[in-house]
């Protein structure tokens, strides 16, 4: 028995690039194909814009391969690694390894190696990438796919709470004092819930407190009269800019650095963060996901191929691979709801399936 993790670099190798190959090519055609799809179903509303053609479709394309790509990169490991194992198993080049003295795990290195470089891109690229473009998209699309926003970071279609009335604004760019709001309307209701007077101007700055409106409009519902103020006058003096973060923040969005800025803002004024504390920690769980693909599906490394069990192998390499995506997914919603904490919530199931890989390979390998 070798003791070397990595007791061959040709070995390793010749294995390390048969796996990276395949992971390219399952995640071209999985995007590709899925591209394809949500094109035909968002063409429609990408043209239905005025002057929108090829070349805003196109700059669809572009915002939405990111998202598919992030989306979808560990079920591609997943799937690679099967069919590198399978592969493996029915040259009988693992019954060659094995026979030399190797490990399961030391078969399975080289695979574990690929993956933990994929995990690591995948970090990266969701935090200069994924969360660009899906904030300019996001942006775009609360437009109705009109002429895109020049500032990415932009929050559309805001509501917030002053008291009993409502402060509405269709974009908010900035941070902190230097928030800036454009489109706004302020809705003044009496104790019914009923709105008596409202309030429209082009724009908005934070006055400290209160939002100072650029020469507001000023209708009142009882009496339909519209009066126009020449000068800026100060509305929603209950409204901070604080509100405006805890209302909008989107993980997806924000980068790790971004997203604890906002969190930080959050505690500070004294709401709760549960929700997007999971997603934080998230972040940093959901890529490491293609690390733990090459251990669920080892399952169909091990047993002779012409057993006739190969196929039955890799299902259940597959099976579990699923399984553990859909437990990904409702432990982070059970955590969003409050009933596991945010670090349990993004951590158990990768521990949870790591202990499963882990002992279905050790009862599996002949």
């Amino acid at each position: 028995m070798q003791l070397e993790f990595f007791p061959s670099r040709t070995l390793a190798t010749y294995i390390g690039k048969m796996f990276a190959v395949r992971i390219v090519a399952v995640l071209l055609m999985l995007v590709l194909v899925l591209q394809m799809l949500d094109l035909l179903s968002e063409s429609g509303k990408v043209l239905a814009a005025p002057g929108n053609g090829q070349g805003e479709l196109l700059t669809y394309v572009s915002l939405r391969i990111p998202q598919l790509v992030s989306r979808f990169l560990p079920y591609s490991v997943l799937l690679a690694t099967i069919i590198t194992l399978m592969t493996l198993n029915q040259n009988s080049e693992v019954v060659a390894m094995k026979a030399a003295g190797l490990s399961a795990h030391q078969v399975l290195a080289p695979l574990f190696l690929v993956a933990a470089v994929t995990s690591a891109v995948t970090f990266v690229f969701n935090e200069r990438v994924v969360t660009r473009s899906t904030s300019t998209l996001k942006a775009w699309q609360n437009v109705e796919y009109g002429p895109i926003p020049v500032e990415s970071a932009i929050k559309n279609n805001v509501w917030l709470q002053d008291g009993p009335n409502i402060l509405y604004a269709r974009a908010v760019t900035g941070q902190g004092k230097d928030m800036r709001m454009t489109g706004v309307s302020w809705y003044r209701r009496d104790p019914t819930g009923m709105v008596t007077e409202i309030v429209t101007a082009p724009d908005a700055t934070f006055a400290n407190p209160g939002w100072t409106f650029r020469q507001p409009v000023m209708f009142d519902v009882q009496s339909a009269r519209k009066t126009a103020s020449a000068s800026d006058q100060v509305f929603a003096k209950a409204v901070e800019p604080v509100q405006v973060v805890i209302s909008k923040v989107d993980a997806d969005a924000e980068s790790l650095t971004e997203l604890s800025d906002s969190i930080a803002a959050i505690r500070e004024a004294g709401f709760r963060t549960t929700e997007i504390d999971g997603k934080w920690w998230h972040k940093l769980s959901g890529p490491l996901s293609a690390l733990l693909m090459p251990l669920l599906g080892a399952v169909a490394a091990f047993g002779l191929a012409r057993s006739g069990h190969l196929f039955v192998r890799a299902v259940i390499g597959m099976a579990l691979g699923f399984a553990y995506f859909v437990f990904d997914n409702a432990a982070l919603a059970m955590g969003n709801f409050g009933a596991y904490p945010p670090f349990l919530a993004a951590w158990a199931p990768f521990v949870l399936f790591a202990l499963i890989g882990e002992t279905v390979l050790i009862r599996t390998e002949e």
